[in-house]
Parts: structure tokens; sequence; C-alpha cells
């Protein structure tokens, strides 16, 4: 048996793992769905319920599509830090930060499979945006997460910015995940919120990890149509 063929689910099993992720899919949707409700309702248990099956259920779905390591890698770690933050305790919030902290690592080695698209305005525009936004919120943050939230916010950002080299999607997924995070961050500070605040960053950071998910599922899915041809 050739590599290509080791590798390729036979012609009779596609339809089925198809199937199977499309069901994966429309379950981690409806979870998603469950659990911005819940945040829109005020309903606590509710979140606590729906927040735990939402990136097992991704992860699922992006394995049936034969997703890379380092993409599964990252989606577990973001789980963990979900976990994390459903407790309201400082050790938590760093526990959560260091798991996404791993996640973000995890994409950035994903992203080197891909050609970069990203030129340096964009670069420049990141930049300053975690400049502009620890500086603005250190004053703010307690003295003992001011040097990890920097810390943090600098690998957070390299991810987004390196998230552009798998494409368009991928580059949204990247900004909004900077976006969630920030909006985490004022909060923590004691910034003023948007009503429900809880509720955009659930909003955000879904959106994120699937886009993200998305943009890494179509390179993979190319390259192993390059090997199925060789």
């Amino acid at each position: 048996m050739s590599v290509a063929g080791s590798r390729t689910p036979s012609a009779a099993a596609r339809p089925a793992a198809t199937g199977a992720g499309r069901l994966l899919l429309g379950a981690f949707a409806v979870a998603a769905a469950a659990d911005l409700g819940a945040l829109l309702a005020g309903w606590h248990l509710g979140h606590v319920i729906a927040k735990p099956l939402l990136m097992p259920l991704l992860v699922a779905h992006v394995v049936t599509r034969g997703a890379p390591r380092p993409l599964v890698a990252a989606l577990l770690f973001g789980w963990g830090g979900d976990l994390a933050l459903l407790f309201d305790a400082d050790p938590a919030f760093l526990v959560g930060m260091g798991s996404f902290a791993a996640g973000h690592v995890c994409y950035l080695v994903l992203f080197r499979r891909g050609r970069s698209r990203t030129g340096p305005a964009l670069g420049a525009a990141y930049a300053l945006a975690l400049t502009g936004t620890v500086a603005l919120l250190w004053g703010d943050l307690p003295p003992g997460l001011r040097v990890p939230v920097a810390g943090y916010s600098l690998l957070l950002t390299a991810m987004a910015y390196r998230s552009g080299a798998l494409g368009r999607t991928a580059a949204v997924g990247g900004a909004l995940f900077l976006l969630s995070d920030t909006l985490i961050a004022t909060g923590v500070a004691d910034w003023p919120q948007l009503p429900r605040p809880d509720f955009w960053i659930m909003a955000t950071y879904l959106a994120a990890q699937y886009l993200l998910a998305v943009g890494a599922l179509a390179p993979a899915q190319a390259y192993r149509r390059e090997v199925i041809q060789d």
C-alpha cells in the first residue's frame, strides 16, 4: 500500500466521516447558541453547562476533517482556558491565561506552514495596538497581573498578526481573538463595559476559534490532495 493510500480513508468511509463532521459542527453551533443565549438571559447555570462542551465539539469536528495536530492542541488548550475562567479568582485567571498562551504557541507553530501574507503596515498597526492597550491598562490592572497580562498580550498579538499566513479567514479569527481577550482585560481593569460583557467576550471568542479552525483546515486539506495525487 502506498503512503498516500495508507493515510486516506476509503471511498466508502469518506461519506460517513463527512456526515459525522457535519453533525458535530451542528452540535457545536447548538451549544454556542445555548451558551450565548444563557449569557444574554443572565442564566449562569446555563453558561456553566454549555461552555465546557464548546471546544470538545469543535475539536471532534476538526478531527473528522483531518485537522493538523497543532490546531487540535490549540483548541484543547483553549478548552482548558475556558474551564479555568469559569472560576472567579485570580489564580484561576492566571491558569486560564497560561492555557490560552499555550494555545497561541500552537497556533504560531501552525502558521509556520503558511506563506506570510501580511505587510509591514499591518505589523505596525498590531504593534501600536499592543503598546497602546498595555500602556492604558497598566495602571488599572492588579499589580500581580500586570506583567503576566503584558507578556500574554505580546504572545496574543503575535498570533493575531501571524494568523494571516493561512488566509483572510484565519486573519479575521486572529483579530477577533485579540478583541475578545482585550474585552476581558478591560473588565479585569474595571473599565466601563458594554451591556452583557460576557456575551460579547464569548461571541467574539467563539467566532475567533471557529474561523481559525476553518482557516487552518483549508491548507491542510489542499496538502492531502497533493499527496493523494502524487
